[in-house]
């Protein structure tokens, strides 16, 4: 009685994944985990999850996925599973190619397309197809935010579709020691923070606020801004934010203490060109702050300009400085966006969230 997911890094299923898996160990079965290795495996392994590095790469064009390819064929040929959950686009391409002839049902989620409105054109050109090629090998898929279901439906049958509520918010509501928090990254008394969580990399587009940075100190000296995050451009970003000697910004790295962090954050902002439906956003809303997020699939399926926070256009400068400088300065708008934003945020909690997918997981086991 074995249930296996599948994603290109350990990271992924740690930060989404982990109360699906126990889902299933709370029913009996064991539960698997393949992936690239990294530090997260062990957090796996310490939950009881049988873990299995495969070098999958993110480039679809990489000699890596040949290796995943034949690594994933002997492990199907010695080892049975009753469900396989998929995440990752080349992860899940790879793994539902393999298992196609085994009979057994597969499902995925897709975290955020890589064809969308606006996506360059190789995106519609290389991932449109792959992923109309393996709905022949899905038996459910899951999609998360309005754009990307109306694109399934091109090519999945809509009884084996379900737009869902993302993967569920769920936070221990730990009370941080704010006190402490606020002297060990020095913040003075008067300091309105600005919370930025994302993988530094390109399209989480770092520097669409980095470059107004200058431009927001001038009308509110008590900014700060924190960066939480590792990724390619980590050198970059820190070189960018010398170079111009950017007043207030910190980059803290990877933090498993979000949530604590959220509670001395006053706002929230992503900026990215692609999203599915982050989680960084959701859980800040549960928290109860208000968002700065760009016109993006999947920010916009989550915020509403004017009620839980602002939606700006991809480089429109100016409108970004005024959204940022009107809610830096208004304590009164910071607290009523933010009491939208809990409201609006209770369908994507996860005990609502998680009988969306164990209703189809309940239907395919039968």
């Amino acid at each position: 009685m074995n249930i296996l997911f599948v994603a290109t890094v350990y990271r992924h299923l740690v930060n989404f994944h982990i109360p699906y898996m126990q889902h299933f160990q709370k029913q009996g079965y064991t539960v698997y985990a393949i992936s690239n290795g990294d530090e997260d495996r062990q957090i796996l392994i310490d939950l009881g999850i049988q873990c299995i590095d495969i070098p999958f790469s993110r480039n679809p064009f990489s000699p890596k996925n040949i290796e995943a390819y034949r690594e994933l064929k002997a492990l199907f040929n010695r080892q049975q599973f009753e469900l396989i959950h998929v995440n990752s686009p080349i992860s899940a391409l790879l793994t539902r190619f393999v298992y196609r002839k085994f009979n057994r049902p597969i499902v995925y989620t897709a975290h955020g397309f890589h064809f969308f409105d606006g996506a360059p054109k190789q995106n519609w050109l290389i991932y449109y197809p792959l992923e109309k090629l393996a709905a022949r090998w899905t038996d459910h898929l899951f999609v998360m935010n309005d754009e990307d279901f109306r694109n399934a439906k091109k090519f999945m049958p809509v009884e084996k579709l379900s737009y869902v509520h993302g993967v569920g918010v769920e936070f221990m509501r730990q009370p941080a020691d704010i006190a402490t928090l606020r002297t060990s990254l020095n913040l003075a008394e008067d300091a309105v923070v600005i919370s930025y969580i994302a993988e530094l990399i390109g399209n989480k587009n770092h520097l669409y606020l980095l470059r107004n940075w200058s431009t927001i100190k001038v009308s509110c000296p008590q900014a700060i801004l924190l960066i939480m995050g590792t990724g390619e451009l980590d050198t970059e970003l820190r070189d960018y934010v010398n170079m111009h000697q950017l007043q207030d910004v910190q980059f803290l790295g990877h933090r498993r203490d979000v949530e604590q962090l959220l509670q001395i954050t006053h706002i929230n902002t992503l900026l990215s060109h692609r999203e599915g439906l982050p989680k960084s956003t959701m859980e800040s809303m549960y928290m109860g702050l208000p968002n700065i997020v760009t016109d993006t699939r999947g920010l916009r399926d989550l915020i509403t300009d004017g009620e839980n926070g602002y939606i700006i256009a991809q480089d429109a400068d100016g409108q970004l400085v005024e959204r940022f400088v009107t809610l830096i300065q208004s304590a009164q708008l910071r607290m009523e966006m933010g009491q939208q934003a809990q409201q609006m945020i209770e369908p994507y909690l996860l005990e609502n969230v998680l009988p969306e997918y164990s209703t189809v997981y309940k239907k395919l086991l039968k």
